[in-house]
């Protein structure tokens, strides 16, 4: 597709009340807005976005809502609104700009351009860092816009994953870390993680981002080798939590960005089984953004480089993954078999395996389960709908309100498969639980799947309390 002509300018699609609207999808307060600061008739929105003028003006008014997923991709298209505002997959037209605009003169070489080596890494993750702690809000605008890069681009660069790593031979001044220093580093990096698993992004980001900015500066030192290793360690574990929550925030090349950095760092560290988890993070990216053979790649890749040496629950959690792409592929026997064998690896889960990889539990198998069984059932609601509430349920039960952003995915899935069942009741019921789980997280993951329940409760007719969680549903994604 090409670029749209009628693309909103940086400086409106950066307005605040603006984006809010897009995230609840609320076109008549969107449509306003972009009238009075893009300067945009209604003729020229109806013409850009393929609908009649007359129903521009009953949006405008609030006689007709939009619900169809359909005619939000041509909203997208026609104005030039990156789809991550409006809880869609990168358009295609974003990428085609990706390819051809020139890249601001201050930029590095892009992450893929990078040596593998272990002072480029660091290289990378002290540039990453530092563009970031002093983003403006435009620049913000751009990062959420910017695609992630996809298919034999992204690929070709992993080869160096499976070279030896090489030695760093830089001049460097004695580093003066000890072993105590590295214990509260890890320390350190082990609560940003959980931060991450149970806030998402938001403020403690920075923090993250500051901390692993820190850590790249003391690998500019030349520290005892079993201190540079740890802290290569370090490096991969922030620069992993960094790349989650640029995701989890919709900024896709950054979480890309920062996947490499994590990536490369586990690669310096000699952690495979770290690197293999990053590589399974890649992966899920790539299904978020529908390039299913990518992802398949990406976990092939993770599950060879560790074939001998994963524990179980990394086996469960990367046969999760492969089951993920099958499904998004219409594979179901694959599908099945994968996600049987994620449930044969976790049954022989230990106690001694690393402590990122704890969380992937039955709760989690369940959870992940049913998240994939529900996007088969949006194709076929009668055969999965139910089977996709059971596993989603499975996991309500087996872990609560602490685990958060998971927490209120689980009953946002579960409210969507009441809705494709046709059981009002139940889904009121998941709907209210779903918002009041979605206050407790920051996560933008959160957000936009609670708003991707909002279309089930608009129409003709509504039962009142499907009008009561619709609006609570709007308050919620208000804040």
């Amino acid at each position: 597709m090409d670029t749209p002509a009628n693309r909103l300018g940086s400086d409106v699609l950066a307005r605040d009340d603006l984006r809010k609207a897009l995230d609840e999808h609320d076109f008549a307060a969107a449509f306003t807005l972009i009238k009075k600061w893009a300067g945009l008739s209604q003729n020229k929105i109806a013409t850009a976005c393929d609908l009649t003028p007359g129903k521009v003006s009953n949006i405008i008014s609030g006689q007709h809502q939009i619900t169809s997923m359909a005619v939000i991709r041509r909203i997208a298209d026609g104005l030039g609104i990156p789809g991550a505002l409006l809880g869609l997959a990168p358009r295609s037209w974003e990428s085609l700009e990706q390819e051809t605009a020139p890249p601001p003169k201050e930029e590095r070489q892009p992450s893929e351009e990078v040596p593998w080596r272990p002072d480029a890494t660091v290289g990378l993750a002290d540039h990453l860092t530092r563009s970031d702690l002093v983003l403006n809000r435009r620049d913000a605008t751009r990062a959420l816009s910017a695609a992630a890069v996809t298919g034999a681009a992204l690929l070709d660069t992993l080869e160096g994953w499976l070279q030896p790593a090489s030695a760093d031979s830089r001049f460097r001044r004695r580093g003066r870390l000890g072993t105590r220093d590295l214990d509260d580093l890890e320390s350190t990096a082990r609560t940003f993680r959980a931060w991450d698993r149970q806030y998402g992004g938001g403020l403690r980001r920075k923090a993250v981002l500051g901390q692993l900015n820190e850590v790249a500066s003391a690998l500019n030192e030349r520290q005892t080798v079993p201190i540079e290793r740890r802290l290569y360690g370090v490096m991969a574990q922030l620069a992993g939590t960094a790349a989650t929550m640029a995701w989890d925030a919709g900024q896709q090349r950054r979480a890309q960005d920062y996947y490499l950095v994590a990536l490369r760092s586990a690669h310096a560290a000699g952690d495979t089984a770290f690197g293999a988890n990053v590589l399974a993070g890649m992966a899920r990216q790539m299904l978020y953004v529908d390039h299913h053979h990518d992802a398949l790649e990406l976990v092939r890749l993770a599950q060879d480089s560790v074939r001998d040496t994963a524990g179980p629950r990394l086996r469960a959690m990367l046969h999760t993954r492969e089951a993920w792409a099958y499904a998004a592929m219409g594979r179901h026997a694959a599908f099945r078999r994968a996600s049987g064998q994620a449930g044969d690896a976790l049954s022989a889960a230990e106690q001694d395996e690393p402590y990122w990889i704890s969380y992937f539990d039955t709760a989690e198998l369940a959870g992940v389960t049913g998240g994939r069984l529900l996007d088969l059932a949006r194709q076929d609601p009668r055969q999965h709908a139910d089977t996709a509430a059971k596993q989603i349920r499975t996991a309500l039960d087996q872990r609560g309100p602490e685990a958060s952003r998971s927490h209120a995915l689980d009953w946002i899935g579960l409210a969507e498969c009441h809705f494709l069942m046709g059981d009002v009741t139940g889904a009121v019921e998941s709907t209210h639980h779903a918002v009041d789980a979605a206050a407790r997280t920051q996560s933008g993951r959160v957000r936009t799947q609670l708003a991707q329940l909002y279309p089930y409760t608009v129409g003709r007719d509504v039962p009142g309390p499907l009008r009561e969680v619709r609006d609570q549903i709007r308050e919620r994604l208000a804040t």
